[in-house]
């Protein structure tokens, strides 16, 4: 038996157009049976008790990571007038623990979640779908059925939850903040919710669980599968400690956004990528990494820092470190404890150049650095 969410999502015009070969499927009760299947893919369902309780379980990976929430209160201010979509970059597997939890902790009731369906398989995959109330994404699909029982899926589901996506679509491997995909914006603003915004969060740590297995995936251009990455997660949690910063930005309306326009949808999704960007907290670990050469003195690069600095604040760049003599002290020890670097004989040496690349990068969407580490 079809339930309320399902029964609106077959009768809305896209879907049953599908349905009755608009697309060319062969027959109506293969595209039915289509869509049919992919609608209990997507099914999903958030206990909040439930999911209050999961924090306990999750301690020992949490307690690793120093919250620091920045402008909660757009996110109160929107939840209370609108149905809002969250819309953040995608650093780590953690993002999906911390940012619902930094909302919560403010006040703010988690929203759905769309993600990547390597995530869905085993124990992990009952608690996305039965308790945090995470929606299964197939990123590289392009068969007409998915995506049409997708988009519409959203739809009914806006009318009842906010919902938190990813537009890059996926972690970055090399650390730069992904070009937007349109899909999942383009489905809520097909939504047609009348108090729809966008709000955009920014979500930056000092180090990256992952950071060794993201940068050599994105050397090697290859991704592993999930339950293998994990594993290798697990080594890198020991001796892991980070702040994580998440900002929340003003909301962005979107009246006047024509969802059938494609030079509109495009020119607004790229709007909301730029106010990611400009919410991303620079780090001292970035800074670091971004102006260190292969080999240098402490005093050249807290000097090529302090250049940095300059330029980024020229840009008006959410800055969490005030000098090049502040990022040294911040960043050395983690990035060496990290094996990233070294320090030896009065100077700092790459020790790992694909990661220490990696941090780099994360500052590219805010301007062209010269001399970027080697």
């Amino acid at each position: 038996m079809l339930d309320e969410v399902s029964e609106a999502v077959l009768a809305r015009e896209e879907v049953v157009k599908y349905l009755r070969g608009g697309y060319g499927e062969q027959s109506e009760a293969a595209a039915r049976q289509r869509v049919n299947g992919y609608l209990e893919e997507l099914r999903t369902t958030q206990r909040y008790h439930m999911y209050r309780a999961l924090q306990h379980p999750l301690y020992p990976i949490l307690r690793k990571i120093e919250q620091v929430p920045e402008q909660a209160h757009n996110a109160l201010d929107a939840t209370r007038h609108h149905r809002v979509v969250y819309t953040s970059n995608h650093k780590s597997h953690i993002d999906y623990l911390v940012e619902p939890i930094v909302l919560d902790d403010s006040g703010v009731r988690p929203p759905l979640i769309a993600a990547g369906i390597n995530l869905f398989g085993g124990p992990l995959g009952l608690i996305h779908k039965y308790v945090t109330g995470a929606i299964p994404i197939r990123r590289n699909t392009k068969d007409p059925a998915y995506l049409i029982t997708l988009k519409a899926y959203v739809a009914e589901m806006l009318k009842k939850h906010d919902l938190f996506l990813y537009p890059e679509g996926g972690r970055s491997y090399n650390g730069e903040l992904k070009q937007a995909k349109t899909g999942l914006i383009h489905a809520a603003l097909n939504a047609a919710e009348p108090h729809l915004v966008i709000l955009p969060v920014g979500i930056a740590y000092d180090l990256v669980l992952e950071d060794h297995i993201l940068a050599r995936q994105g050397v090697k251009k290859t991704q592993r599968p999930f339950t293998r990455e994990l594993a290798e997660m697990v080594r890198y949690a020991v001796g892991y400690r980070s702040r994580v910063f998440v900002t929340f930005g003003p909301a962005i309306p979107v009246s006047g956004v024509d969802p059938e326009s494609r030079s509109d949808v495009l020119a607004f999704t790229k709007l909301v990528r730029e106010r990611i960007g400009e919410l991303y907290k620079v780090l001292p670990t970035a800074v670091f990494a971004a102006s260190m050469k292969p080999s240098t003195t402490k005093k050249d690069l807290e000097n090529r820092i302090d250049q940095l600095l300059d330029a980024l604040r020229a840009r008006r760049a959410n800055l969490g470190v005030a000098s090049g003599r502040h990022a040294v002290e911040a960043a050395a020890e983690p990035l060496e404890t990290r094996g990233i670097i070294v320090y030896e004989r009065g100077r700092f040496r790459v020790r790992n150049r694909s990661v220490l690349r990696y941090y780099a990068r994360t500052l590219e969407h805010l301007l062209e650095i010269p001399g970027r580490t080697h």
